[in-house]
C-alpha cells in the first residue's frame, strides 16, 4: 500500500511541476515582490525597533498576501490538472482498474500536490525574504542594495539557464528542471545575502535574519496546504474553471469568516477587565464553597449596571467563549445574608455582594456553584452567560479560518508568536485537511468513471 501511495504521490508531484502554469505563477509571485518593494514606499510609516518597522510593515503585509493569492490559484490549477483532467480523459481508469483503492488514489494525489505546493510556496516566500532583506527605499537618499540584487539574479537566472540548456541538449522539461534547481538556489542565495551587508562587508547571519517572520511564513504554508485539500475535494466533481472559482470563494470566506460567522457564533459583551484580585485573610482561594468571597477590582466603570444580587461571570477570552463560571439562574435570596447564600433553596450562583469604591466588586459563591477556577488578573468580566448560535458556529468551524494563519499583525506590533499557538494551528490544519480529504474520498468513491 505504501509503495502504491508513494508511486501516485511521486507521479503527481512530477506532473504538477511540469505544468507551464506552475513556473509562470512562480515568476509572477517573484516579480510581484519587486513591485511590492516599490509600492510600499508610499506608506510613510514610522520606525520602531522590531523585526519590521516603518514602510517594511506594509511590504510584509502585501508580500505575504501576494504569496497566499498566487498559491491559492496554483493549488486550483494543479488539482484540476492532476485529477479533473484524468477523470475527463478516462486515464484514471488505468489506475483504479488495478488493485488500487480509490481512497488511496485521492490521498496520493493530495500528497503529490502538497509536495509541489510546498516547493512553490517556499520559493515565493524566499522571494519575500529577499525583499525584506533589501528593505523599502522610503527616501531619495536610499540606494538599491547590490548584494540582494546579485543574489536574486543568480538564484533566478542560474536555474533558468540550467533549464534552457537541459531542455535543448537533453530534452529535459524546462519548467520542472528550472523550479527544482531554483529551490536550493534561492535558499542559498538568501543565506548569502544575510552574510554580506550593503557595503559588501561580512556580517553575522543573525543580524538580518527574522525568525518571527519565518514562523509566520510557516503558518501561511499550513494555510496553503489546507486550501490544497479544498482544491482536491472540489476537483473530484468540478471542472477547472469551477474549481478555481470554488477555491477563490473558500479563500475569501476564510478571510471573512470571523466577521461573517465568528461574531455570531458566541454572543456576549464584556463589561470590564479585572485588574486585581483580593482574597480574605485565612480563607481558601478556590471560590468553590458556599459563602466564599473574593474582591475583584475592575479597570473601569462597568459598561452595564450591576447591583447586589446580580450574577457575575468571567473568563480569559474577550468574546466570552471560555467562561469560568457556568450558566446559572438568578439568585433568589439576599446576597448580603449569609443564611441565604448557604440555603440550597435559593439556588446556586456567583453573585455580587457589594459594589465598593474604585470599581471594586465583592463576589460571593451562593450554595457552592461549581466554578471552574477563581478569577485572576486580566480576566474579562461579563454580566451574563455567553449565548451560542449553533448554525453560525458550525459554519465558522467548517470553513477554514484563514485569519488564524495570518500572523502579520503580531509581527508588526512586536508580539512574539508562542510555540503553543503554532502547535494548535498545526492541529487545526490537520483536522481541516482530514475533513476535506474525507469529503474528496466520499465524492470520488461515488463518481462514475465510465
Amino acid at each position: 500500500m505504501f509503495g502504491q501511495l508513494f508511486a501516485i504521490a511521486r507521479n503527481t508531484f512530477v506532473e504538477s511541476i511540469r505544468q507551464p502554469v506552475y513556473f509562470i505563477l512562480l515568476m509572477v509571485g517573484g516579480l510581484a515582490q519587486v513591485f511590492n518593494l516599490l509600492l510600499s514606499g508610499f506608506s510613510m510609516g514610522f520606525s520602531e525597533e522590531k523585526e519590521v518597522s516603518g514602510d517594511d510593515k506594509l511590504l510584509l503585509d502585501m508580500g505575504l498576501a501576494t504569496v497566499m493569492v498566487c498559491a491559492t490559484l496554483l493549488a486550483a490549477f494543479i488539482a484540476t490538472n492532476v485529477l479533473t483532467r484524468e477523470i475527463e480523459n478516462r486515464t484514471v481508469l488505468t489506475v483504479v482498474s488495478k488493485p488500487v483503492g480509490r481512497p488511496l488514489f485521492v490521498i496520493g494525489k493530495f500528497f503529490g500536490v502538497s509536495a509541489a505546493m510546498t516547493m512553490a510556496v517556499t520559493i515565493m516566500l524566499t522571494f519575500l525574504m529577499f525583499a525584506l532583506r533589501h528593505k523599502v527605499m522610503s527616501t531619495a537618499r536610499d540606494v538599491i542594495d547590490p548584494v540582494v540584487v546579485l543574489c536574486v539574479s543568480a538564484s533566478v537566472l542560474g536555474p533558468i539557464a540550467l533549464g534552457t540548456w537541459g531542455n535543448y541538449f537533453y530534452g529535459w522539461v524546462f519548467s520542472s528542471t528550472t523550479t527544482l534547481a531554483m529551490l536550493p538556489a534561492t535558499i542559498i542565495g538568501y543565506v548569502c545575502s544575510l552574510a554580506v551587508d550593503k557595503e559588501w562587508a561580512i556580517q553575522p547571519l543573525t543580524k538580518e535574519f527574522k525568525p518571527q517572520i519565518l514562523v509566520a511564513a510557516f503558518c501561511a504554508l499550513m494555510a496553503v496546504l489546507v486550501l490544497s485539500s479544498v482544491a482536491i475535494a472540489l476537483s473530484t466533481r468540478l471542472g477547472q474553471v469551477m474549481t478555481i472559482v470554488g477555491c477563490g470563494a473558500i479563500f475569501m470566506l476564510g478571510l471573512l469568516s470571523n466577521y461573517l460567522f465568528g461574531r455570531y457564533a458566541f454572543s456576549n459583551q464584556q463589561i470590564a477587565i479585572i485588574k486585581d484580585v483580593e482574597w480574605p485573610d485565612n480563607e481558601p482561594t478556590t471560590l468553590t464553597s458556599a459563602g466564599q468571597t473574593v474582591i475583584v477590582a475592575l479597570d473601569s466603570s462597568p459598561r452595564e449596571t450591576i447591583r447586589a444580587g446580580s450574577s457575575f461571570y468571567y473568563g480569559s477570552d474577550p468574546s466570552g467563549l471560555e467562561q469560568a463560571v457556568p450558566e446559572h439562574p438568578r439568585f433568589g435570596g439576599d446576597a448580603k445574608n449569609n443564611a441565604d447564600v448557604r440555603n440550597p433553596e435559593m439556588g446556586k450562583a456567583l453573585v455580587v455582594r457589594d459594589m465598593g469604591t474604585d470599581h471594586r466588586v465583592t463576589l460571593v459563591n451562593a450554595n457552592g456553584l461549581e466554578v471552574k477556577r477563581p478569577p485572576v488578573k486580566g480576566d474579562y468580566a461579563f454580566a451574563k452567560p455567553t449565548r451560542r448560535n449553533v448554525p453560525a458556529r458550525v459554519a465558522w468551524s467548517v470553513i477554514p479560518n484563514i485569519q488564524a494563519f495570518w500572523l502579520v499583525d503580531a509581527i508588526t506590533q512586536g508580539h512574539k508568536i508562542p510555540p503553543r499557538y503554532v502547535g494548535l494551528l498545526a492541529a487545526y490544519s490537520g483536522a481541516q485537511i482530514v475533513c476535506f480529504l474525507s469529503l474528496a474520498v466520499f465524492l470520488f468513491q461515488r463518481r462514475d468513471m465510465g
